[in-house]
């Protein structure tokens, strides 16, 4: 399957790796994340800041019936992801470069994905940096678009003041999210709650973990 880019250009849905340079304006209309996939699943899930890609081909590899989108910004990162998926063989596995608030803001159909993951994203701990920060009230209203009735936005992260900016949020979002309590998929090991590079890295250093569940109101 491919999707028409324009100007004979079209994306290869074969392809482990893609960047959001390539995609169609975003003003040209929304797309579904199936299309980076040689096979449309009833299922999809994004993570954002996929890092190396492990947790991204951990959970994959147990939900083939589910496709899973990972968006990392950092070029070294994503082409490491990239080849890793490509070597694994994973067909419901593909991973996008690019600002995933952005992507999720501008490109991704309404109701396109069962959940969204974020773990362990940057704090970016200077004040004029918040910004920069994935929760904001608009990505918060992002991600309820973009989530099917009844989908979940996961997060965990182990920055005590990313947390208390999040819970803040999140609180002012109640209209849009029911707070629940955190349950590890099943790609985490025993001990584990999502089984990321950075959580294993985190865990053998000490440090302790917030995580929560954001249900999607209709």
């Amino acid at each position: 399957m491919s999707f028409g880019l324009g100007k004979g250009r079209s994306l290869d849905a074969g392809d482990a790796g893609f960047d959001i340079s390539t995609l169609p304006r975003s003003d040209a209309g929304r797309l579904h994340p199936n299309v980076f996939f040689a096979k449309s699943a009833p299922r999809v899930e994004i993570e954002i800041g996929s890092g190396k890609g492990t947790f991204l081909l951990q959970q994959a590899s147990l939900q083939p019936d589910t496709n899973f989108l990972g968006i990392e910004w950092t070029g070294e990162f994503w082409k490491y992801a990239a080849d890793r998926v490509r070597r694994s063989g994973l067909t419901n596995a593909r991973i996008l470069r690019g600002d995933a608030t952005q992507f999720i803001r501008h490109w991704v159909e309404d109701g396109a994905a069962q959940v969204v993951h974020l773990y362990f994203s940057d704090p970016w701990p200077k004040t004029r940096h918040h910004k920069r920060r994935v929760v904001q009230d608009q990505t918060l209203a992002d991600f309820h678009r973009v989530l099917a009735p009844q989908g979940e936005l996961r997060i965990v992260t182990d920055h005590d003041a990313l947390w208390q900016w999040d819970i803040e949020r999140v609180e002012r979002a109640a209209h849009l999210f029911d707070r629940r309590e955190f349950s590890p998929p099943e790609s985490a090991g025993e001990g584990e709650l999502v089984g990321t590079n950075f959580e294993r890295k985190f865990r053998r250093e000490g440090r302790p973990f917030h995580a929560m569940t954001l249900l999607r109101k209709s």
